[in-house]
């Protein structure tokens, strides 16, 4: 064995063992948390809360103090809401009651290190996820501060995970709404803990690796094959950039979207949504680990939206990269720049509710699983018994149908037989991204590649 080998190997063993006994914090780098566990997709299981009869004042009496966005709207009553929707998740760096032997200093600054945004289409058929780069080069707007007054900053540009240092949740959310021409009425930060937290309610989340992740920044050390991740593990996975693709921060998006993908699988799997166990404990990690805008700080809000998403196919909830390439000069030197004519293309869709079609790639941060065919043909099989299941349970509950639910029934196909589907908006092939019915796997990367 050659020496260079040698030291590899005893440099992955040293940091593994870091990890099993928390005794050493880990090397200070890349700082970016989930983006989409306790989002929009989490209340999908929060929906069935009230069929499985879980405490609902455990859950509210959890809950932080909300905070006031520009553009809140009024708290919807219990049913599915009406309209679109769009959701902002932010996920700060800030290590506010981790462990000082896990994770490194708290940098002082607070940056929003992934923004994630959500958008529900009208009719409820489709879903977009867009992620954001945090070194997305963007001009800020005029914010208010905790007291209502407004900051000097409005007009300059520069990275935008500075957002939420300079305004805090509020103009984080201000700043994607002069991006993306999106009003956000809706929008939730999740810290370090909070992440673990919700990767530990959700019960873990099953991981595709291609080749190793070795990661000596976020302690992420993952052979090849299949991983299931929770807790702090799933916090590391999310956080790595040095160990996957390029290493750059966009391939860090394509490897989160491995996860992201397999999470919505995992919640819209039959098991999950009739698990009240696992429902009660999401939904009370999401609702108190969370900081959540005063319009969607109710449990009510937060099953209305679910009641929207439940439904959608899986090849209809469509993860996004922000069209954007690394570049710039002098003090954005190394920044993503955006590629504005494909942003604009892709906002103009989503402004127009047209669901998103994919011509490109998942980015290099990911490659397409080679068992994706024999799994897909498997969840089919398990969603169509589950289906068959729910409707046997349906059927004896109420065998003989009253008149005017089969009237009703079959006037239903009929309207939406006239309502013709609108037209898939095929982004252009430089757009990274996949759909949660895409099974990828990451593309790990080596200390040797490094």
């Amino acid at each position: 064995m050659s020496e260079e080998k040698a030291s590899r190997q005893r440099r992955i063993r040293s940091a593994r063992a870091a990890i099993r006994h928390g005794r050493v914090a880990p090397v200070k780098g890349s700082r970016t948390v989930l983006g989409f566990i306790a989002a929009g997709l989490s209340v999908v299981l929060v929906a069935t809360l009230s069929i499985a009869g879980i405490a609902f004042w455990d859950i509210t009496r959890s809950a932080n103090a909300g905070v006031a966005l520009a553009n809140d709207q009024k708290i919807p009553d219990i049913g599915a809401i009406e309209g679109g929707v769009n959701f902002l998740l932010v996920g700060s760096d800030s290590r506010e009651g981790t462990d000082a032997n896990v994770f490194d200093a708290d940098p002082g600054s607070t940056l929003n290190d992934v923004n994630i945004l959500l958008h529900i289409s009208a009719d409820h058929t489709n879903a977009t996820v867009v992620s954001i780069p945090r070194d997305l080069v963007v001009r800020y707007p005029e914010c208010p501060d905790a007291d209502g007054d407004g900051y000097g900053g409005g007009g300059w540009t520069g990275p935008i995970n500075g957002s939420l240092n300079e305004g805090g949740l509020p103009c984080v959310v201000l700043t994607v709404e002069e991006l993306t021409g999106l009003s956000i009425p809706f929008a939730a930060m999740i810290q370090f803990n909070g992440v673990i937290e919700m990767a530990n309610a959700v019960g873990g989340v099953e991981v595709c690796v291609a080749e190793p992740i070795e990661d000596e920044y976020t302690q992420t050390f993952l052979d090849a094959g299949m991983h299931t991740l929770s807790g702090l593990e799933a916090l590391q996975f999310l956080r790595t950039r040095h160990g996957v693709g390029d290493g750059s921060d966009l391939g860090r998006i394509s490897n989160q979207q491995v996860f992201l993908s397999s999470l919505v699988r995992k919640l819209k799997s039959a098991q999950t949504l009739t698990n009240p166990v696992a429902l009660f404990g999401l939904a009370k990690a999401a609702i108190s680990n969370m900081t959540l805008s005063n319009s969607l700080n109710s449990l009510d809000t937060m099953v209305s939206i679910a009641m929207a998403l439940k439904d959608i196919p899986l090849e209809n909830i469509v993860f996004v990269q922000y069209p954007g390439s690394t570049g710039g000069a002098g003090v954005y030197a190394g920044k993503v720049q955006p590629n504005q004519a494909e942003a604009d293309a892709l906002f103009a869709a989503i402004l127009a509710d047209q669901p998103i079609g994919l011509s490109g790639t998942t980015g290099n941060g990911s490659v397409a699983d080679p068992e994706a065919e024999a799994k897909a043909a498997a969840a089919a099989e398990a969603a169509a018994k589950a289906a068959a299941k729910a409707a046997a349970k349906a059927a004896k509950a109420s065998p003989t149908p009253s008149a005017s639910s089969s009237s009703s029934a079959t006037a239903a196909p009929s309207a939406a037989a006239t309502t013709p589907a609108p037209e898939v908006a095929v982004l252009p092939e430089t757009v990274n991204g996949q759909t949660a019915g895409q099974y990828t796997c990451s593309a790990g990367r080596t200390l040797n590649e490094q």
